[in-house]
Parts: C-alpha cells; structure tokens; sequence
C-alpha cells in the first residue's frame, strides 16, 4: 500500500512510535522476516515498550532474532498463513468479522482507502484487508500530518473488532514459534490501542 505521505514534523513521539509499531507488525505479516528485518529486531530497545508486559514481548522477540533461522522462519510462515490449501490462521479481517472471505467490510475498506489516497501496489496478491495490509495503513495514517486525524475512524471500523483475536490466535497456533512473539506483542499493542482510543469494552 502506497499514499501521499506530507512531513511528519508536527507528529508526536508516541504517534511516531506508534506508527513505527504498526508498520513492523504489517511487515512481519507479511512475509517471512529476512535478514534485514532480523538485524532492525535485534536493535530493538525493550525499555521503549509501554509497560512490563510490552517491555518483555519486545525482549523476546530480539532474542529470538539473535538466533532466528531465516528457512526455518519462512517454513513457520508458510505453514501459518499460506498452507497447502489454506494456512493455519486466515489474518483477514472479512472472515473475523463476518466469516466469510472477501466480505462486505472489504469493499468499504477499498473505498475508504481510494477516498484517503492509498493506492494498492500491483505486486501484493493479497486483499487489503488482511491484517499486514492494516497495520501498514493504519502506520501511514498516523505518521501523515494530513490525515492522522483519520485513524480514529480507520481504527473502530477495520481493526478494534477483529485484531486482537487474530493476535491471540497467532500466539496460541500450533506451528508459531517465532511468531507466537509476534502474536504476543502484537497483542499487548492492541490493548494499548484500545486505552488510546477510550474504546469501552
């Protein structure tokens, strides 16, 4: 997903780290971790994380990139979310939502990210509504000074009803490893959006 990102001068810190977690959940889920991304996890400062439970999420993710096998992480990924036939998990917000692939809610989602200026890159196979597709969109949201005001709305209507199940689902599958951190971070960080946001429930 590409949009027409302004300056980001006026963007808070916790905005701007907000944006930056967001954007490492969607590349996690959207493909097996290479060694870059490995490199830029073991660099992670755990006392950035909002809290002991973040803190710790954030630690052990940086140890398991200290020793992550990058075949090994593709074949975890593989097994997770693409499958012979299907994955363990479906990360896509139709089939949480309403259980069924390609569902309504992403056909509002394509407007609304047609009306925000977002383009689809012709590359990416999936629909923009699976979860790696939000949380890069929902990271470039925040970090644009012209339509971070936008992310209250893209947050009650594409991620707070499904997101933190999906994450919970990723930390309790069977075949994660590596990613059952991922599931757990991502997690936490769900929580925290939902005090952000003064979501009840």
């Amino acid at each position: 997903m590409t949009g027409n990102s302004q300056s980001a001068a006026v963007i808070s810190d916790e905005d701007l780290a907000r944006s930056h977690l967001y954007r490492l959940l969607g590349r996690l889920l959207a493909a097996p971790p290479d060694q870059q991304v490995l490199q830029l996890l073991k660099s992670i400062d755990p006392q950035t994380g909002a809290g002991q439970p973040m803190a710790d999420a954030c630690k052990e993710l940086r140890e398991l990139a200290e020793t992550g096998d990058l075949e090994q992480l593709e074949q975890e990924y593989f097994k997770l979310f693409i499958g012979l036939g299907r994955g363990e998990l479906l990360p896509y917000a139709s089939w949480y939502v309403n259980g069924a692939l390609m569902d309504r809610i992403l056909a509002s989602l394509r407007q609304d990210l047609k009306r925000l200026g977002f383009v689809r890159q012709d590359d990416v196979a999936e629909p923009e509504d699976h979860a790696a597709a939000l949380c890069e969109t929902m990271g470039m949201i925040i970090s644009d000074v012209g339509l971070s005001f936008e992310q209250t709305a893209f947050y009650e209507q594409y991620i707070a009803g499904w997101m933190r199940r999906f994450f919970a689902d990723l930390e309790a599958a069977e075949t994660a490893g590596f990613y059952r951190s991922v599931g757990r971070l991502g997690g936490y960080f769900m929580e925290i959006e939902k005090e952000y946001f003064s979501l009840p429930g």
